[in-house]
């Protein structure tokens, strides 16, 4: 397949195009920054563009046989400022509006576009699968809004939903800001401990993507999530424990809301999130628990 990318200069995005280079398929990614695409696999067709605008990026996405729709503005990387909101909701609702009118027009067959646990909003203990329904609050909404963007597309072609939780990477994302405090020795649990925490290894996260995309029973949401959820204190043990670290300076909800505004929505929501529809499906997961993947990560 002629596979369109997306994000491709992102976090997951560049181990993806690697990934599907080495399973034969052609890669054309889409950056708003060629210097930062400079940095893909050789044989990677770069095209420049912004997929919230329109722009002749979408003549390439219509010329290709399949999408991964990774593009989005990180959340948590400030306090949700209206001009944060905006890009947020900008980056995700309007890029994934633009993605599927070209899908549902002609061109590819198949769209794997990016979601997220915050889908289901903060639920305390309760399991929350791909059937669950969507919960309240700002990441909720956004989420809603989101998918439903990618709707058009389904009226030819097959859509997967990859509702993703926190992405352990060695060299990015959540967790060397989440370790930085340990090797300071002044790590610990967030709030009370208790809140779900739903994790994915990076290696996962890709062999979902490529799950979804390859595989034609995938359809509708899919949770990429690892099979055991960890609890914040469990995860703060863990990092701990891989690090060879104490883990039991706690800091206060109260001081998280302080200093992170609104974004402690993040930080403090507890989703139980499991990935049924994976497990379903016969996914086998390399990293299912977390003291192993973060130990090939931290080791």
């Amino acid at each position: 397949m002629n596979v369109f990318v997306t994000g491709a200069t992102g976090l997951v995005g560049r181990p993806l195009c690697e990934a599907l280079l080495a399973r034969g398929h052609a890669v054309t990614a889409l950056s708003r920054r060629p210097a930062a695409a400079a940095g893909l696999p050789a044989g990677v067709k770069v095209v420049e563009g912004d997929p919230a605008r329109p722009g002749p990026w979408q003549q390439a996405l219509a010329a290709c046989d399949a999408c991964v729709h990774l593009a989005g503005e990180p959340v948590a990387a400030g306090r949700w400022t209206p001009a944060r909101k905006a890009a947020i909701e900008a980056s995700r609702v309007d890029s994934t509006r633009l993605v599927a009118e070209v899908i549902a027009a002609g061109g590819p067959t198949v769209l794997v576009s990016g979601s997220a646990v915050g889908f289901y909003g903060s639920r305390g203990d309760e399991v929350l699968d791909e059937a669950a329904p969507a919960g309240q609050g700002y990441l909720a909404e956004v989420c809603q809004r989101w998918e439903a963007a990618a709707a058009p597309a389904a009226r030819r072609a097959r859509v997967a939903l990859l509702r993703t939780g926190i992405v352990l990477a060695r060299d990015g994302g959540a967790l060397p800001k989440l370790a930085l405090p340990f090797r300071l020795f002044a790590g610990g649990p967030m709030g009370d401990g208790g809140a779900w925490q739903p994790w994915i290894h990076l290696a996962d996260e890709v062999g979902l993507l490529l799950f979804a995309l390859e595989d034609a029973r995938v359809g509708g949401p899919l949770n990429a999530t690892a099979p055991e959820p960890a609890r914040n204190r469990d995860l703060a043990a863990a990092l701990g424990a891989a690090l060879r670290r104490p883990s039991f300076v706690t800091t206060p909800e109260v001081a998280l809301r302080l200093a992170l505004g609104e974004l402690a929505e993040v930080v403090l929501a507890s989703q139980r999130v499991v990935p049924r529809r994976a497990l379903d499906l016969g996914y086998a997961f390399r990293f299912p628990a977390l003291a192993p993947a973060l130990r090939d990560l931290l080791g």
